[in-house]
């Protein structure tokens, strides 16, 4: 059995649903342990960040891309002591590799072209 039972079930459901070409998910319930909110509860997945990139999201804004994922994980959710908070970045491959291209020119890693004669 699975110490990481909702980790898991999201990570199939995001998988299947958007053929991801990147999938992380973070597990940040042990940042929120102390909130009095979090008081009483047994469970050890009730805080995600995840970042996704698919294709499924191309031509779509951020709010339905939201959506998309939020109804992918409705039941997790919903639970009882489930998931109580889900932070999301949603990309389409284009957007990751812009954003990549990005960080690299700000760290002075310019891409070179190259030229061929």
């Amino acid at each position: 059995m699975s110490v990481t039972p909702v980790e898991d079930a999201m990570r199939v459901k995001i998988t299947q649903a958007l053929n991801p070409s990147s999938l992380e998910i973070y597990n940040d319930s042990h940042l929120h342990a102390h909130h009095k909110a979090m008081q009483g509860s047994t469970s050890r997945e009730t805080h995600f960040r995840i970042a996704v990139t698919s294709e499924a999201f191309e031509s779509k804004m951020q709010p339905a891309r939201h959506r998309m994922v939020y109804a992918l994980l409705k039941e997790e959710l919903e639970r009882e002591g489930g998931v109580h908070a889900l932070q999301l970045r949603t990309r389409t491959p284009k957007e990751e590799e812009r954003q990549l291209a990005r960080e690299k020119e700000e760290r002075g890693e310019h891409i070179a072209e190259v030229k061929q004669s």
